[in-house]
């Protein structure tokens, strides 16, 4: 069996354990209920418009799988405590403000489901709530004097903001690398993820040995979950999100970048043409679904996805054996399998 084929089993594998965000909730659903109430009470204001903003908000709720990681790194750690709460609503809270200013860059219409802050309230309110949303981040672990937590977040949101100004750079000159496009996936979405799984740990514990692998597992859960959401882009039809937007927007992605690789010159330029095109027709964003499709981009992507999700799983496999270590397992091979 090759590569490609071994991964291709792994997801199906993955696949026929109908995992779902409900079963990763159900281990901490107590722990869960007690995060929201904390959460929701650091997010107390009276300045009317900012609570008008907040309370809708509060109504599109996520899948809250980063609160759901910093508890399961926790649990898999220790003993959950008020110190992992104070994690996950700043990883929460840091999550959010990027989202709503992503929305803003992107000029988006839609969040989860509802009208985007930015369509309901216009760019300004958005890019203000975002910056309050991160100052309160602040608050919350220099209030309770939580500075080894506060070093986790910053160290994040510098990288998460060098990812997206690296990504913006390539996408404008169109010169993505596959080492570039790593660099940018680690930076901008895994160290977010490693910063859940390396407070969680934080909050129960300080040995550096574990610290050091809970950020290692959250970094290569992170880039598996980026590659995932990438290769959704090019399909199949029946994934939960929709697929194209990102050639529409022109952000050269893994798929892509595999499929340019196997050009000769001339070929090369032609089809960076086409993806550089701003207007694209539907017909011409399924022309490249389809030539990256028939190209392998997709097989190639999928099997650097599972590489990476492997490699979570291997340094998980160092704990011990316990109900929390299958629950991390759990989660991870989720990651590479959800729907959207």
């Amino acid at each position: 069996m090759n590569t490609v084929t071994e991964a291709k089993s792994d997801v199906s594998a993955g696949s026929s354990q109908k995992v779902s965000l409900r079963d990763l909730r159900e281990p901490v659903k107590k722990e869960l209920d007690e995060f929201r109430v904390f959460f929701r009470s650091e997010l107390k204001t009276n300045v009317f418009l900012l609570d008008q903003i907040i309370r809708y908000l509060m109504k599109m709720k996520g899948k809250e799988l980063r609160p759901i990681l910093v508890l399961y790194a926790a649990k898999l750690c220790g003993d959950i405590n008020e110190r992992t709460f104070r994690a996950a609503t700043m990883i929460e809270l840091l999550h959010t403000a990027t989202l709503i200013h992503d929305d803003v860059v992107d000029d988006a219409e839609q969040r989860r489901g509802m009208f985007s802050i930015n369509q309901v309230w216009k760019n300004k309110a958005s890019v203000l709530l975002g910056d309050y949303l991160l100052a309160k981040g602040l608050l919350v672990s220099l209030d309770a004097d939580e500075f080894q937590l506060l070093k986790i977040m910053s160290v994040a949101v510098k990288a998460m903001s060098e990812g997206e100004l690296r990504q913006l750079k390539a996408a404008k000159l169109l010169n993505m690398t596959e080492e570039k496009y790593f660099e940018i996936i680690r930076d901008k979405t895994a160290s977010l993820l490693a910063a859940c799984c390396e407070s969680g740990a934080r909050s129960v514990t300080d040995d550096p040995e574990t610290l050091r692998r809970m950020h290692d597992i959250g970094l290569n859960m992170g880039i598996a979950f980026q590659i995932r959401d990438d290769v959704f882009d090019y399909g199949p039809a029946d994934v939960g999100k929709p697929i194209g937007n990102d050639i529409r927007e022109r952000k050269i992605t893994l798929p892509f970048i595999y499929t340019l690789g196997k050009l000769s010159v001339f070929e090369r330029r032609k089809w960076k043409k086409k993806f550089r095109n701003k207007n694209k027709t539907a017909a011409e964003v399924d022309e490249i679904i389809d030539f990256v499709r028939e190209s392998g981009g997709l097989d190639y992507a999928t099997v650097q996805m599972e590489k990476y999700s492997h490699r979570a799983l291997e340094l998980l496999s160092e704990f011990p054996e316990s109900p929390e270590r299958t629950q991390m397992e759990v989660l991870s091979r989720y990651i590479t399998t959800r729907k959207k």
